[in-house]
């Protein structure tokens, strides 16, 4: 399994905007797609959007929010868990 951390930093006037369009466009855009297993949606009172999602392999990236949500440019990190 990959778990993808995606991480945003919605301007200070978008946050609800950001979470409402990764919720409702991004996410149903591969939610649908058999290697996806399930998406979790976080905000932060610094007004950043964290999605961890968990793929069976291979996973697709969250299309980009529109830019007049975001502070930068969304971020992507791939993990895989740890034998210990």
């Amino acid at each position: 399994m990959i778990v993808r951390m995606w991480e945003a930093r919605a301007e200070s006037y978008g946050l609800a905007d950001l979470i409402t369009w990764v919720c409702d466009t991004a996410l149903p855009e591969f939610e649908h797609d058999p290697r996806h297993l399930s998406s979790e949606v976080y905000s932060s009172t610094d007004h950043r959007v964290v999605v961890i999602s968990k793929w069976r392999s291979d996973p697709r990236p969250l299309p980009d929010p529109p830019a007049m949500l975001v502070a930068r440019p969304p971020h992507a990190w791939d993990f895989t868990q740890v034998d210990r």
